[in-house]
This record gives C-alpha cells, sequence and structure tokens, in this order.
C-alpha cells in the first residue's frame, strides 16, 4: 500500500479538536472497509486487502493475484476465526491469516450474486449476505452444504424485502434482521417481514436538502438500473444524487434504534415507531451518508460525503480535513477496543491511536 505518513511520535496531546494522527495514502483508490483488531487493522480498499500492523510498521497487501477474487473490496470482518472479505464482483473471499489460505464462495456455492456489501454472523450462528441480487441467508453458518443456503429477493418475499440490491445488515436486540437496500428498509423476524420507505418517514424531503446537495454524481444518469429506480419512485424529475429510498449505511444500537444513512435524505433515525431525520439544516455535514459506526462507549458516527460527525444527542460535531482527516469523503468508521479510531475515505485514511474528541470540534 503506498502510504506517505509521518513517523509515529511518542503520541503527545496535540491542540485543537482531534488528538494525534497518522494519515496513509492509497492512491487512486477508495477505503471502503476497516476491521480494527489488537496489533493489527485490515483495510479494505478499491485496489485489495491490506493487513497494516503499527508495531514495526508492516503492512501486507493481498489482490487477485495472491488469492483474493476480486481488488474492489467492499466488507472485511473476522467470522468463523477467519478474515471474511465481501469483493466487487469476485463474491466472497475467506482468509486464513495463520496459514495466508485464501478459499472462496461465489455463486454456483449458492450466492446470489458475487457483488457482496455486507456479512452478518447471527447471535444464533446463522450467516447473512448481503448482495446486488437479494440477501443469502445460511442455517447454522454451514457454507459448505448448498442445502443450508437460502436466497431472499422481492419475488420470493412479495416485496417484504423491497429491493434487490442489499447494502447492509444488522440484528436487532430481540434477533430481528435489519436490511438496508436501494428501496427502503427491512425488518425480518419470525419468517416475517416489513419495511419502510420515504413515504414512512424514512429519509429528508428533497425540498429541505435540494440546496445542500454537494455530491452531484447521480447514478440515475449513467446506469439504467438506477434510471428506472428513479422512475418507479416518482424520482424522475430530480437530475441530482437524491433519492431517499436509498439506505447505503445501518447500524442498530444496543437500545434498539436503528440508524439509516440515505443517498442525499440525510441521516435517519427510528426508534420502531417514529423516523426522525437529520440534515445538513441540523449540523449534519452531508446528507449523504455513507458510513454509520459507534465508538466503545456508545457514541454515534456517521461518514458523510462532506466530513465526519458526532451526534451528541441533539446535534452534530463535525470533523473535516481542516481538523486532520485525510478526506472529507468519509466511506468507512472503525474504532480498536483501546479507543483508536480509523476512519477511511477517498485516496487514504487517518489513524487517531487516541482516539477523536469531541470537544469543541471546528463546524
Amino acid at each position: 500500500m503506498p502510504r506517505a505518513h509521518q513517523a509515529m511520535p511518542a503520541l503527545p496531546e496535540a491542540p485543537g479538536p482531534l488528538r494525534s494522527s497518522v494519515q496513509f495514502h492509497v492512491g487512486q483508490r477508495n477505503v471502503k472497509a476497516l476491521l480494527v483488531e489488537t496489533g493489527t487493522t485490515w483495510i479494505g480498499t478499491s485496489g485489495g486487502l491490506v493487513r497494516y500492523q503499527p508495531i514495526g510498521d508492516k503492512y501486507t497487501h493481498y489482490d487477485n493475484k495472491s488469492g483474493l477474487l476480486s481488488n474492489g473490496v467492499f466488507y472485511v470482518n473476522r467470522i468463523q476465526d477467519k478474515i471474511w472479505v465481501g469483493t466487487y464482483g469476485g463474491g466472497l473471499s475467506i482468509l486464513d491469516a495463520r496459514s495466508s489460505s485464501w478459499w472462496g464462495y461465489n455463486i454456483p456455492n449458492g450466492m446470489a450474486d458475487a457483488f457482496v456489501y455486507d456479512v452478518l454472523e447471527t447471535r444464533n450462528g446463522d450467516i447473512w449476505i448481503a448482495t446486488w441480487s437479494g440477501a443469502n441467508r445460511i442455517v447454522g453458518g454451514r457454507l459448505d452444504d448448498i442445502r443450508n443456503w437460502q436466497t431472499y429477493t422481492v419475488e420470493n418475499t412479495a416485496g417484504g424485502l423491497p429491493n434487490d440490491w442489499v447494502y447492509g445488515l444488522a440484528e436487532g436486540k430481540n434477533g430481528e434482521i435489519w436490511l438496508a437496500t436501494e428501496g427502503g428498509l427491512a425488518r425480518f423476524i419470525d419468517d416475517r417481514w416489513t419495511n419502510w420507505q420515504h413515504d414512512d418517514g424514512l429519509g429528508a424531503p428533497y425540498e429541505k436538502v435540494a440546496e445542500d446537495i454537494q455530491f452531484q454524481n447521480d447514478p440515475a444518469q449513467f446506469s439504467s438500473h438506477h434510471a428506472r429506480q428513479k422512475v418507479e419512485q416518482g424520482l424522475q424529475d430530480i437530475k441530482v444524487a437524491y433519492n431517499p429510498n436509498y439506505v447505503i449505511a445501518l447500524l442498530v444500537a444496543p437500545s434498539g434504534e436503528v440508524w439509516a444513512g440515505t443517498w442525499g435524505g440525510g441521516l435517519s433515525r427510528f426508534d420502531g415507531q417514529r423516523w426522525q431525520t437529520y440534515t445538513v439544516g441540523d449540523g449534519l455535514p452531508g446528507n449523504h451518508v455513507f458510513a454509520l459506526g459507534q465508538d466503545p462507549v456508545g457514541g454515534i458516527w456517521a461518514g458523510t460525503s462532506n466530513g465526519l460527525a458526532k451526534f451528541d444527542g441533539e446535534g452534530f460535531h463535525t470533523y473535516r480535513r481542516a481538523d486532520g482527516l485525510y478526506s472529507d469523503v468519509v466511506f468507512s468508521i472503525a474504532f480498536g477496543s483501546d479507543g483508536s479510531a480509523w476512519i477511511g475515505g477517498t485516496g487514504g485514511l487517518t489513524w487517531f491511536p487516541r482516539g477523536l474528541a469531541a470537544e469543541d470540534p471546528k463546524g
């Protein structure tokens, strides 16, 4: 991984809202996924997977020449004591870091699609996989028996899953499964589906966010799939990057609250009965929310098209490049058990070894 980062100092307290930080450069790539473990951080980029060990400043780069099925990495986590990597077009790659051996799962194994955006291991041992052709559920997590693979789509759930493009997965406190899709938010429990769209309160109306949309790259201008969805959702006359039904980031807090980051419609919070949406007008730095994370003390963080924000219960503390971030576009957020924070974005990432300080941030 190309990197231009400062040598690690003795980490004195630094002035300003952010504590001492180290920046990493990854070239013309985006950092879409992060996993922080003791002594190791796994960095998923659009150019492969990097294993970084701060002690000794060691890194190992994995790509499609070394066993990874595709260089585009959407997801990375440790499941069943292996490193699981969701890829762009290559399915699911699994690494045994001790032996450096790889193996993979794709459509012939039962996967709905080769584009894997998220994976969830539930408390009962099931594995869920979010793809762009529906969601897989592998009963008991036994991937090598195709009889355990189930696929949920709009068609076979009678619309319970509102869209086949699934971006995120999370388990609620009662074992319910939440799914973020391009057509809204879905919940699955006891073989029953429920879903919510913009008409139910998800995402802000266009009139509220129109003047604050900084991210103009509207997929509907380049993709027939996205253009058709805009027509289906009555948004064909809106030519900028806005679709409040696209849920591209998902977090379920231990309290049961559900947080949904939307494509231009801001950040929505659902308490099980009512929706509340936060936008730039409420202090959110950007209305496109690409990443959500929760720190070790329960703080909610949002990565947007225009900076990073921490929710303080009423409003937001905002951080941008001037405060130490590598990029104002934030695609990934991860926290270590030691309180450290890793923030990934366009072209690189930032490591805050002593964490992020929320006092007196710059807006």
